[in-house]
Protein backbone atom coordinates (compact mmCIF):
# COMPACT_ATOMS: atom_id res chain seq x y z
CA UNK A 1 0.00 0.00 0.00
CA UNK A 2 2.60 2.44 0.66
CA UNK A 3 4.63 2.11 -2.54
CA UNK A 4 1.68 2.14 -4.52
CA UNK A 5 0.38 5.34 -2.74
CA UNK A 6 4.03 7.07 -3.10
CA UNK A 7 5.55 5.31 -6.11
CA UNK A 8 2.29 6.14 -8.41
CA UNK A 9 3.50 10.23 -8.34
CA UNK A 10 5.93 9.37 -10.61
CA UNK A 11 3.35 7.06 -12.48
CA UNK A 12 1.66 10.52 -12.60
CA UNK A 13 4.60 12.38 -14.18
CA UNK A 14 5.44 9.82 -16.69
CA UNK A 15 1.97 9.98 -17.83
CA UNK A 16 2.02 13.67 -18.63
CA UNK A 17 5.39 13.79 -19.94
CA UNK A 18 4.42 11.09 -22.57
CA UNK A 19 1.00 12.96 -23.32
CA UNK A 20 2.42 15.91 -23.78
CA UNK A 21 5.02 14.52 -25.92
CA UNK A 22 2.76 12.11 -27.96
CA UNK A 23 0.63 15.34 -28.28
CA UNK A 24 3.33 17.75 -29.64
CA UNK A 25 2.03 17.11 -33.12
CA UNK A 26 -1.42 17.07 -32.88
CA UNK A 27 -1.28 20.16 -31.03
CA UNK A 28 0.63 22.18 -33.93
CA UNK A 29 -2.66 20.75 -36.10
CA UNK A 30 -5.04 24.00 -37.50
CA UNK A 31 -7.84 21.95 -35.69
CA UNK A 32 -6.69 22.16 -32.57
CA UNK A 33 -4.21 24.77 -30.91
CA UNK A 34 -2.21 25.23 -33.91
CA UNK A 35 1.12 25.51 -32.09
CA UNK A 36 4.62 25.97 -33.71
CA UNK A 37 7.21 23.94 -33.15
CA UNK A 38 9.07 25.84 -30.92
CA UNK A 39 5.91 26.25 -28.95
CA UNK A 40 5.53 22.66 -28.54
CA UNK A 41 8.82 22.92 -26.78
CA UNK A 42 7.63 25.71 -24.82
CA UNK A 43 4.92 23.88 -23.33
CA UNK A 44 6.91 21.73 -22.14
CA UNK A 45 8.89 23.86 -20.73
CA UNK A 46 6.17 25.57 -18.70
CA UNK A 47 5.72 22.43 -17.23
CA UNK A 48 9.26 21.96 -16.26
CA UNK A 49 9.45 25.27 -14.68
CA UNK A 50 5.88 24.78 -12.44
CA UNK A 51 8.17 21.64 -11.52
CA UNK A 52 11.60 23.55 -10.43
CA UNK A 53 9.25 26.43 -8.30
CA UNK A 54 7.16 23.64 -7.33
CA UNK A 55 9.93 21.50 -5.91
CA UNK A 56 11.78 24.23 -4.39
CA UNK A 57 8.41 25.67 -2.49
CA UNK A 58 7.46 22.22 -1.32
CA UNK A 59 10.62 20.83 -0.17
CA UNK A 60 11.22 23.44 2.65
CA UNK A 61 7.42 22.79 3.29
CA UNK A 62 8.08 19.10 3.51
CA UNK A 63 11.34 19.37 6.05
CA UNK A 64 9.10 21.84 8.49
CA UNK A 65 5.86 20.67 8.45
CA UNK A 66 6.49 16.96 7.40
CA UNK A 67 6.03 14.80 4.52
CA UNK A 68 2.48 13.41 4.97
CA UNK A 69 0.89 16.66 5.04
CA UNK A 70 2.56 17.84 1.58
CA UNK A 71 2.21 14.55 -0.38
CA UNK A 72 -1.77 15.69 -0.18
CA UNK A 73 -1.10 18.82 -1.30
CA UNK A 74 0.96 18.83 -3.93
CA UNK A 75 -1.59 16.03 -5.03
CA UNK A 76 -4.38 18.96 -5.12
CA UNK A 77 -2.12 21.16 -7.31
CA UNK A 78 -1.18 18.52 -9.82
CA UNK A 79 -5.54 17.31 -10.29
CA UNK A 80 -6.27 21.19 -10.22
CA UNK A 81 -3.40 21.36 -12.76
CA UNK A 82 -4.44 18.48 -15.07
CA UNK A 83 -7.91 19.45 -14.91
CA UNK A 84 -7.54 23.30 -16.30
CA UNK A 85 -5.07 22.49 -19.21
CA UNK A 86 -8.13 19.86 -20.68
CA UNK A 87 -9.78 23.06 -21.10
CA UNK A 88 -7.17 24.76 -22.84
CA UNK A 89 -7.87 26.90 -25.52
CA UNK A 90 -4.54 28.94 -27.09
CA UNK A 91 -1.19 28.63 -26.32
CA UNK A 92 -0.93 30.84 -23.05
CA UNK A 93 -3.47 29.23 -21.43
CA UNK A 94 -2.08 25.74 -22.46
CA UNK A 95 1.55 26.86 -20.68
CA UNK A 96 -0.43 28.64 -17.68
CA UNK A 97 -1.93 25.35 -16.61
CA UNK A 98 0.77 23.00 -17.31
CA UNK A 99 2.72 25.23 -14.84
CA UNK A 100 0.40 24.57 -12.17
CA UNK A 101 0.29 20.90 -13.32
CA UNK A 102 4.47 21.39 -12.77
CA UNK A 103 4.48 22.79 -9.14
CA UNK A 104 2.26 20.17 -8.18
CA UNK A 105 4.53 17.42 -9.75
CA UNK A 106 8.13 19.25 -8.58
CA UNK A 107 6.67 19.25 -4.49
CA UNK A 108 6.03 15.35 -5.20
CA UNK A 109 9.64 14.87 -5.75
CA UNK A 110 10.61 16.64 -2.57
CA UNK A 111 7.78 14.97 -0.40
CA UNK A 112 7.79 11.59 -1.92
CA UNK A 113 11.37 10.41 -2.31
CA UNK A 114 11.36 12.03 1.23
CA UNK A 115 9.35 9.70 2.76
CA UNK A 116 10.32 6.19 0.49
CA UNK A 117 14.27 6.15 1.28
CA UNK A 118 13.10 6.96 5.47
CA UNK A 119 10.48 4.33 5.64
CA UNK A 120 12.86 1.35 3.59
CA UNK A 121 15.43 -1.14 4.94
CA UNK A 122 18.99 0.12 4.18
CA UNK A 123 20.24 -3.49 2.74
CA UNK A 124 16.82 -2.81 0.51
CA UNK A 125 16.78 0.77 -0.03
CA UNK A 126 18.62 1.49 -3.40
CA UNK A 127 16.43 -1.32 -5.22
CA UNK A 128 13.04 -0.13 -3.97
CA UNK A 129 14.18 3.47 -4.30
CA UNK A 130 14.89 2.92 -8.25
CA UNK A 131 12.04 0.50 -8.86
CA UNK A 132 9.29 3.29 -7.22
CA UNK A 133 11.45 5.64 -9.70
CA UNK A 134 10.71 3.55 -12.42
CA UNK A 135 6.94 3.31 -12.28
CA UNK A 136 7.37 7.05 -13.94
CA UNK A 137 7.42 4.52 -17.10
CA UNK A 138 4.34 2.70 -16.24
CA UNK A 139 2.61 5.97 -16.70
CA UNK A 140 4.42 6.64 -19.47
CA UNK A 141 3.54 3.17 -20.84
CA UNK A 142 0.13 4.01 -19.99
CA UNK A 143 -0.22 7.53 -21.63
CA UNK A 144 1.18 5.99 -24.66
CA UNK A 145 -1.58 3.38 -24.86
CA UNK A 146 -3.95 5.97 -23.99
CA UNK A 147 -2.52 8.58 -26.89
CA UNK A 148 -2.72 5.52 -29.65
CA UNK A 149 -6.86 5.57 -28.77
CA UNK A 150 -7.76 9.05 -27.74
CA UNK A 151 -5.51 10.42 -31.23
CA UNK A 152 -7.08 8.16 -33.54
CA UNK A 153 -9.49 10.25 -35.38
CA UNK A 154 -11.69 7.20 -36.11
CA UNK A 155 -12.11 7.05 -32.43
CA UNK A 156 -12.41 10.62 -31.23
CA UNK A 157 -12.48 13.97 -33.44
CA UNK A 158 -8.91 15.84 -33.39
CA UNK A 159 -10.06 18.60 -31.26
CA UNK A 160 -11.47 16.68 -28.27
CA UNK A 161 -8.61 13.38 -28.11
CA UNK A 162 -6.24 15.44 -27.07
CA UNK A 163 -8.52 17.26 -24.15
CA UNK A 164 -9.74 13.82 -23.05
CA UNK A 165 -5.60 13.11 -22.86
CA UNK A 166 -5.35 15.32 -19.54
CA UNK A 167 -8.10 14.30 -18.32
CA UNK A 168 -6.68 10.39 -17.86
CA UNK A 169 -3.96 12.17 -15.43
CA UNK A 170 -7.18 13.50 -12.95
CA UNK A 171 -8.63 10.52 -12.63
CA UNK A 172 -5.67 8.73 -12.17
CA UNK A 173 -4.67 11.24 -9.80
CA UNK A 174 -8.17 10.92 -7.55
CA UNK A 175 -7.35 6.95 -7.10
CA UNK A 176 -3.78 7.91 -5.64
CA UNK A 177 -5.51 10.55 -3.44
CA UNK A 178 -7.04 7.48 -1.60
CA UNK A 179 -4.55 5.41 -1.52
CA UNK A 180 -2.62 8.06 0.51
CA UNK A 181 -4.92 8.17 3.53
CA UNK A 182 -3.33 4.76 4.43
CA UNK A 183 0.38 5.88 4.28
CA UNK A 184 2.01 7.10 7.67
CA UNK A 185 4.38 10.24 8.63
CA UNK A 186 8.07 9.20 8.82
CA UNK A 187 9.14 8.33 11.98
CA UNK A 188 12.33 9.96 11.31
CA UNK A 189 10.84 13.07 10.74
CA UNK A 190 8.18 12.98 14.08
CA UNK A 191 11.28 12.20 15.78
CA UNK A 192 13.89 15.03 14.51
CA UNK A 193 10.66 17.75 15.46
CA UNK A 194 9.77 16.48 18.86
CA UNK A 195 7.14 14.21 18.32
CA UNK A 196 8.66 10.62 19.96
CA UNK A 197 5.21 8.93 20.92
CA UNK A 198 3.83 9.73 17.64
CA UNK A 199 7.14 8.28 15.44
CA UNK A 200 6.80 4.90 17.86
CA UNK A 201 2.99 4.67 16.74
CA UNK A 202 3.94 4.77 13.12
CA UNK A 203 6.63 2.54 14.00
CA UNK A 204 4.36 -0.02 15.09
CA UNK A 205 1.27 0.79 12.32
CA UNK A 206 4.33 0.15 9.86
CA UNK A 207 5.17 -3.58 11.45
CA UNK A 208 1.51 -4.69 11.72
CA UNK A 209 1.58 -3.74 7.92
CA UNK A 210 4.02 -5.41 7.32
CA UNK A 211 3.21 -7.99 9.64
CA UNK A 212 7.15 -7.44 11.13
CA UNK A 213 8.50 -7.98 14.55
CA UNK A 214 9.70 -4.95 15.91
CA UNK A 215 13.52 -4.70 15.32
CA UNK A 216 16.31 -3.87 17.93
CA UNK A 217 18.69 -0.87 17.22
CA UNK A 218 22.13 -1.92 16.67
CA UNK A 219 23.19 1.45 17.34
CA UNK A 220 22.03 4.73 19.18
CA UNK A 221 22.22 8.15 18.21
CA UNK A 222 20.93 10.58 21.11
CA UNK A 223 19.12 13.64 19.50
CA UNK A 224 18.14 17.25 20.44
CA UNK A 225 14.81 17.64 18.97
CA UNK A 226 13.74 20.93 16.90
CA UNK A 227 10.64 22.25 15.21
CA UNK A 228 12.96 24.76 12.71
CA UNK A 229 16.39 24.31 11.54
CA UNK A 230 15.99 27.20 9.22
CA UNK A 231 17.57 28.09 6.07
CA UNK A 232 20.59 29.75 7.09
CA UNK A 233 21.71 26.34 9.20
CA UNK A 234 20.81 24.48 6.22
CA UNK A 235 22.90 26.33 3.60
CA UNK A 236 25.94 26.59 5.42
CA UNK A 237 25.66 22.74 6.46
CA UNK A 238 25.24 22.35 2.78
CA UNK A 239 27.95 24.98 0.82
CA UNK A 240 30.25 23.68 3.74
CA UNK A 241 30.40 20.36 5.20
CA UNK A 242 28.84 18.58 2.11
CA UNK A 243 30.37 20.91 -0.67
CA UNK A 244 31.92 17.98 -2.14
CA UNK A 245 28.42 16.05 -2.36
CA UNK A 246 26.38 18.64 -3.67
CA UNK A 247 28.79 19.27 -6.66
CA UNK A 248 27.98 15.55 -7.24
CA UNK A 249 24.00 15.86 -6.98
CA UNK A 250 24.02 18.80 -9.39
CA UNK A 251 25.78 17.34 -12.01
CA UNK A 252 23.94 13.96 -11.81
CA UNK A 253 20.75 16.09 -11.90
CA UNK A 254 21.30 18.50 -14.49
CA UNK A 255 23.17 15.72 -16.92
CA UNK A 256 20.07 13.74 -16.74
CA UNK A 257 17.60 16.38 -16.92
CA UNK A 258 19.26 17.77 -20.34
CA UNK A 259 18.78 13.80 -21.84
CA UNK A 260 15.41 13.03 -20.77
CA UNK A 261 14.00 16.63 -21.67
CA UNK A 262 15.41 17.12 -24.75
CA UNK A 263 14.23 13.46 -26.25
CA UNK A 264 10.69 12.87 -24.60
CA UNK A 265 9.53 16.43 -25.38
CA UNK A 266 10.11 16.09 -28.59
CA UNK A 267 10.31 12.84 -29.97
CA UNK A 268 7.24 12.92 -31.36
CA UNK A 269 8.36 15.80 -34.05
CA UNK A 270 11.20 13.92 -34.74
CA UNK A 271 9.04 10.73 -35.63
CA UNK A 272 6.57 12.44 -37.93
CA UNK A 273 8.92 15.24 -39.36
CA UNK A 274 12.27 12.55 -40.28
CA UNK A 275 10.04 9.55 -40.05
CA UNK A 276 6.97 10.81 -41.55
CA UNK A 277 4.93 8.41 -38.56
CA UNK A 278 1.05 9.84 -38.60
CA UNK A 279 0.76 12.38 -35.45
CA UNK A 280 -1.76 9.77 -33.75
CA UNK A 281 0.66 7.08 -34.11
CA UNK A 282 3.65 8.13 -31.89
CA UNK A 283 2.16 6.81 -29.19
CA UNK A 284 3.19 3.18 -30.48
CA UNK A 285 6.68 3.87 -30.70
CA UNK A 286 6.83 5.14 -27.15
CA UNK A 287 5.79 1.83 -25.55
CA UNK A 288 9.12 0.19 -26.69
CA UNK A 289 11.11 3.74 -25.05
CA UNK A 290 8.65 2.99 -22.02
CA UNK A 291 9.94 -0.89 -21.77
CA UNK A 292 13.13 -0.18 -21.77
CA UNK A 293 12.95 2.91 -18.74
CA UNK A 294 11.24 0.68 -17.08
CA UNK A 295 13.61 -2.82 -17.15
CA UNK A 296 16.67 -0.38 -16.63
CA UNK A 297 16.04 0.36 -12.58
CA UNK A 298 13.91 -3.00 -12.22
CA UNK A 299 16.82 -5.10 -13.36
CA UNK A 300 19.99 -3.12 -12.51
CA UNK A 301 18.23 -1.12 -9.52
CA UNK A 302 19.87 -4.44 -7.14
CA UNK A 303 23.43 -4.06 -8.77
CA UNK A 304 23.06 -0.52 -6.72
CA UNK A 305 22.73 -2.50 -3.53
CA UNK A 306 25.66 -5.09 -4.21
CA UNK A 307 28.10 -3.28 -6.96
CA UNK A 308 27.60 0.24 -4.87
CA UNK A 309 26.68 3.22 -6.05
CA UNK A 310 29.68 5.09 -7.30
CA UNK A 311 30.52 2.03 -9.37
CA UNK A 312 27.25 1.92 -10.99
CA UNK A 313 26.63 5.52 -11.17
CA UNK A 314 29.49 5.69 -13.20
CA UNK A 315 29.11 3.00 -15.46
CA UNK A 316 25.30 4.23 -16.34
CA UNK A 317 25.86 7.86 -16.70
CA UNK A 318 29.20 7.08 -19.03
CA UNK A 319 27.36 4.15 -21.17
CA UNK A 320 24.38 6.43 -21.60
CA UNK A 321 26.30 9.34 -23.19
CA UNK A 322 28.59 7.01 -25.50
CA UNK A 323 25.13 5.96 -27.12
CA UNK A 324 23.41 9.13 -27.42
CA UNK A 325 26.33 10.26 -28.95
CA UNK A 326 26.69 7.14 -31.32
CA UNK A 327 22.89 7.60 -32.05
CA UNK A 328 22.91 11.11 -33.20
CA UNK A 329 25.85 10.02 -35.31
CA UNK A 330 24.04 7.38 -37.11
CA UNK A 331 20.98 9.56 -37.79
CA UNK A 332 23.27 12.41 -39.36
CA UNK A 333 24.31 9.49 -41.93
CA UNK A 334 20.64 8.28 -41.94
CA UNK A 335 20.76 5.15 -40.35
CA UNK A 336 17.69 4.61 -38.79
CA UNK A 337 14.36 4.62 -40.07
CA UNK A 338 11.51 5.08 -37.68
CA UNK A 339 11.91 1.60 -35.78
CA UNK A 340 15.41 1.34 -35.36
CA UNK A 341 15.65 5.16 -33.97
CA UNK A 342 13.41 3.82 -31.49
CA UNK A 343 15.08 0.70 -30.67
CA UNK A 344 18.57 2.60 -30.20
CA UNK A 345 16.51 5.25 -27.98
CA UNK A 346 15.14 2.49 -25.70
CA UNK A 347 18.99 1.68 -25.32
CA UNK A 348 20.27 4.12 -24.62
CA UNK A 349 17.70 5.05 -21.77
CA UNK A 350 17.68 1.33 -20.55
CA UNK A 351 21.19 2.94 -18.69
CA UNK A 352 20.31 6.27 -18.54
CA UNK A 353 16.85 5.33 -16.71
CA UNK A 354 18.78 3.68 -13.79
CA UNK A 355 21.73 6.33 -13.46
CA UNK A 356 18.65 9.02 -13.10
CA UNK A 357 16.91 6.88 -10.85
CA UNK A 358 19.66 6.88 -8.77
CA UNK A 359 20.10 10.42 -8.74
CA UNK A 360 17.20 11.12 -6.64
CA UNK A 361 18.63 8.08 -4.67
CA UNK A 362 21.72 10.29 -3.84
CA UNK A 363 19.80 13.56 -3.53
CA UNK A 364 17.69 12.09 -0.94
CA UNK A 365 20.69 9.80 0.88
CA UNK A 366 23.69 12.01 1.03
CA UNK A 367 22.39 14.98 3.23
CA UNK A 368 20.88 14.98 6.80
CA UNK A 369 17.39 14.00 7.69
CA UNK A 370 15.96 17.96 8.48
CA UNK A 371 17.22 19.08 5.26
CA UNK A 372 16.69 15.91 3.27
CA UNK A 373 13.63 17.16 1.36
CA UNK A 374 15.13 20.76 0.53
CA UNK A 375 18.42 19.19 -0.88
CA UNK A 376 16.16 16.88 -3.34
CA UNK A 377 13.84 20.01 -4.30
CA UNK A 378 16.92 22.35 -4.72
CA UNK A 379 19.13 19.80 -6.83
CA UNK A 380 16.11 18.96 -8.49
CA UNK A 381 14.92 22.52 -9.27
CA UNK A 382 18.98 24.13 -9.80
CA UNK A 383 19.72 20.91 -12.06
CA UNK A 384 16.28 20.71 -13.64
CA UNK A 385 16.45 24.58 -14.29
CA UNK A 386 20.04 24.48 -15.86
CA UNK A 387 19.17 20.94 -18.06
CA UNK A 388 15.40 20.48 -18.19
CA UNK A 389 14.17 23.85 -19.29
CA UNK A 390 16.64 24.43 -22.24
CA UNK A 391 16.67 20.93 -23.10
CA UNK A 392 12.95 20.97 -24.85
CA UNK A 393 13.37 24.71 -26.23
CA UNK A 394 16.86 23.90 -27.96
CA UNK A 395 15.61 20.54 -29.36
CA UNK A 396 12.05 22.18 -30.81
CA UNK A 397 14.29 24.81 -32.57
CA UNK A 398 16.69 21.98 -33.57
CA UNK A 399 14.09 20.02 -35.10
CA UNK A 400 12.21 22.97 -36.70
CA UNK A 401 14.99 24.03 -38.47
CA UNK A 402 15.08 20.61 -39.90
CA UNK A 403 18.69 19.67 -39.96
CA UNK A 404 20.12 16.33 -39.12
CA UNK A 405 23.75 18.05 -38.08
CA UNK A 406 21.93 20.62 -35.70
CA UNK A 407 20.20 17.48 -34.42
CA UNK A 408 23.46 15.14 -34.42
CA UNK A 409 24.98 18.16 -32.93
CA UNK A 410 22.28 18.20 -29.87
CA UNK A 411 22.60 14.63 -29.29
CA UNK A 412 26.53 14.88 -29.04
CA UNK A 413 26.11 17.38 -26.65
CA UNK A 414 23.58 15.51 -24.84
CA UNK A 415 26.05 12.69 -24.47
CA UNK A 416 29.04 14.48 -23.87
CA UNK A 417 27.11 16.24 -20.47
CA UNK A 418 26.10 12.69 -19.18
CA UNK A 419 29.92 11.48 -19.70
CA UNK A 420 31.19 14.30 -17.79
CA UNK A 421 28.28 13.16 -15.15
CA UNK A 422 30.23 10.03 -15.19
CA UNK A 423 33.38 11.08 -14.70
CA UNK A 424 32.29 13.09 -11.33
CA UNK A 425 30.46 10.73 -10.30
CA UNK A 426 34.05 8.30 -10.06
CA UNK A 427 35.24 11.00 -8.46
CA UNK A 428 33.24 11.88 -5.86
CA UNK A 429 30.45 9.50 -5.13
CA UNK A 430 29.28 8.54 -2.25
CA UNK A 431 29.62 4.48 -0.44
CA UNK A 432 25.95 4.48 0.55
CA UNK A 433 24.93 0.96 -0.40
CA UNK A 434 24.50 -1.16 2.87
CA UNK A 435 24.38 2.25 5.39
CA UNK A 436 21.74 3.64 7.44
CA UNK A 437 20.73 7.51 6.31
CA UNK A 438 22.09 8.14 9.85
CA UNK A 439 25.68 6.59 9.10
CA UNK A 440 25.70 8.67 5.71
CA UNK A 441 24.85 12.04 7.27
CA UNK A 442 24.55 12.38 10.94
CA UNK A 443 21.54 14.13 11.67
CA UNK A 444 21.54 18.26 12.51
CA UNK A 445 19.71 17.68 15.51
CA UNK A 446 22.04 14.71 16.77
CA UNK A 447 23.92 15.31 20.30
CA UNK A 448 27.78 14.26 19.93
Amino acid sequence: MLLAGLGTSWMLDGLEVTIIGAMGAVLASPHTLGLTPGQVGAIGSFYISGAVIGALEFGWLTDRYGRRRMFFLTLGFYLAGVMLSAFAWNFWSLGAFRLLTGLGIGGEYAAVNSAVDELMPARLRGRISLAVNGTYWLGAALGAGATLLLLNPALFPVRLGWRLGFGLGAILGSAVLLLRNFIPESPRWLVTHGQAGAAEAAMREIETRADAAALVAEKKLTLQPRRNFGLALIFRVLLQKYRARAVLVFTLMAAQAFLYNALFFTYALMLTRFYHVPAGRSGLYLLTLAAGNFLGPLLLGPLFDTIGRRKMLTATYGLSGLLLAGTGYLFLHGVFNAATQTFAWSAIFFTASAGASAAYLTASEVFPLEMRALAIALFYAVGTAAGGVLAPLLFGRLIGNGTPAAICGGYVFGGGLMAAAAFVAAWLGVDAEQKSLEDISAPLSAVE
